[in-house]
């Protein structure tokens, strides 16, 4: 009896081991797990073979980079439950009638500016919370044919996420869209949030999504795209990805590329612009912001002329979900010392309800 017993026992055990490593297998192929740089595919509307002899960028050209963080085209009749710092918004989706209505403001600006490069940030993919469409791939089949080469990027993807104002999936990209001949692209991760295993791996894996152009004669332009993390308050999270940054363009110069660096850093600029965000914000950003840093070191636009001068509020590039007007900048543009800025604007008058974020446009002249 106390043989048979032993062998029950242990029968037992073996089948809550095997659930277990089952349970953890299953949690570690439902969510993104990315290397520290990878290679993301160049993907091109033109026939094999011919991608190589697309235009490609010329020395001395000007070009102009439109830069949007297009909150998953969910409009602006919501405040989301993350809109508050508390995690209280009252919504949790948008419906798909404002969803389709935001893609037609959307597109409508891209196709008024026609930017040479388009720069984006939190497009969806496979999220319950937009009926699971790709919206690269929907995005990509409604711009010209012009627009012949795209990369992309995930920093946040799972299968199912537990959260009580999400259970569903989740899945977000960077994306940068070219009528220029891209060659390759790369995944960079940012350092993330600490967080225990579980948490961490359900989160955003943020990242710096890059796509190398070749210049005729030689010379290659490196373009990013990149989302720093919001609710990092009480860590390092954001002097980490700051510094991260840093070194990528470090080594990009070191590389001989010329670069822009596009984006929602979710950080204030230097000056001003702490003091004059609404006291229940403040305390989630530093008065000694952690993109200093990056201003001190490559030209940053908005210039800090411009984010203190008294026409500042034309540069302001945030429209939260939970406020009356734009109230501050997040999102930028860094470029390199080889590259001549030749404007910057924020499009304002005609945008204030497609998104949180506001399209921003640079023009620069190649080296």
């Amino acid at each position: 009896m106390k043989k048979s017993g032993g062998r029950k026992l242990l029968k037992v055990l073996l089948i809550v081991a095997a659930s277990l490593v089952a349970l953890v297998a299953l949690f570690w192929f439902s969510t993104y797990h990315p290397r520290a740089v990878q290679a993301e595919t160049v993907h091109s509307r033109l026939p094999a073979g011919q991608a190589e002899t697309a235009p490609s960028l010329q020395p001395g050209q000007t070009i102009k980079l439109l830069n949007w963080n297009v909150q998953y085209m969910a409009g602006k009749n919501y405040v989301f439950f993350y809109d508050e710092w508390d995690g209280s918004g009252p919504d949790n989706r948008p419906s798909r009638t404002d969803i389709e209505v935001t893609w037609g403001e959307t597109l409508r600006v891209i196709l008024d500016e026609n930017p040479d490069v388009i720069v984006l940030q939190e497009l969806h993919d496979g999220s319950s919370s937009t009926d699971r469409e790709n919206q690269v791939e929907r995005l990509m089949q409604a711009l010209p044919p012009e627009y012949a080469f795209w990369c992309e990027a995930w920093y946040w993807r799972a299968a199912f996420v537990p959260h009580p104002r999400i259970m569903g999936s989740a899945g977000m990209k960077l994306a940068i869209i070219s009528k220029y001949r891209i060659d390759r692209a790369a995944r960079h991760q940012l350092p993330q949030m600490p967080g225990d295993p579980i948490t961490t791996q359900l989160n955003f894996k943020r990242a710096v999504l890059e796509a190398i152009l070749p210049i005729s004669g030689g010379g290659e332009l490196s373009l990013m795209s990149t989302h720093l993390d919001a609710f990092a308050q009480g860590s390092d999270t954001m002097e980490r990805q700051v510094d991260y940054v840093l070194g990528l363009l470090a080594q990009t110069t070191s590389a001989g590329r010329a670069f822009a660096i596009a984006g929602d850093f979710n950080l204030v600029p230097p000056g001003l612009s702490y003091s004059r965000l609404p006291a229940a914000e403040q305390p989630m950003f530093k008065p000694e912001t952690e993109i200093s840093r990056l201003y001190a070191l490559y030209r940053g636009y908005p210039t800090l002329e411009q984010v203190d001068g008294p026409d500042w509020r034309s540069y302001l590039t945030h429209f939260p979900n939970i406020a009356a007007e734009p109230d501050r900048v997040l999102d930028y543009y860094f470029i390199s010392d080889d590259l001549e800025p030749r404007g910057y604007r924020v499009r304002q008058a005609d945008t204030l309800h497609i998104s949180d974020h506001l399209p921003t446009i640079l023009e620069i002249r190649l080296p």
